[in-house]
């Protein structure tokens, strides 16, 4: 069996796991559930992060941002109000992903979103804090793993 070579390496190890039914998606149901179970986490949390954005940031917003200066929270709260509406938008296509009959439309919508949500994440990890890598990209890229080991079994 001739083996396709990939340029990065991390997705070359993946494609020999697959190849290999290393990790057999078909034999193993659980890999659907987990991936749907973790895109709506990701989905939850973009809600939470929409209502804290839109309706909570000069109160509760106050408590988990604790590092913004609290001066500053009033005369910035029509921006976070737009942030939290991005948020929305992202959530809503990560739901609107779960409800899509063709699965494979469904599977490219989820890792379309969960990429915007990954990207976010590490662009928010690298200019604002870490820990905004860990708290939105990582969710997202551990989901992302799930729906490209279902993706690749449609290939």
């Amino acid at each position: 069996m001739e083996k396709k070579v990939c340029s990065n390496t991390g997705l070359f190890y993946l494609y020999l796991l697959l190849e290999n039914d290393f990790i057999p998606y078909k034999k193993n149901k659980m890999i659907p559930i987990l991936a749907k179970i973790l895109t709506a986490l990701v989905a939850l949390m973009h809600i939470y992060f929409l209502w804290l954005e839109m309706f909570a940031w000069t109160t509760r917003g106050k408590k988990v941002f604790r590092n913004f200066p609290s001066d500053l929270f009033e005369p910035t709260k029509s921006m976070a109000a737009n942030q939290g509406l991005y948020n929305g938008f992202l959530a809503a296509g990560l739901i609107w992903s779960m409800f899509i009959n063709d699965s494979l439309w469904a599977i490219n919508v989820a890792l379309f979103f969960l990429s915007c949500v990954a990207v976010a994440g590490i662009y928010g990890g690298i200019s604002v804090s870490k820990k905004i890598f860990f708290v939105q990209a990582v969710p997202a890229l551990i989901a992302m793993v799930f729906w490209l080991i279902i993706r690749f079994d449609f290939a």
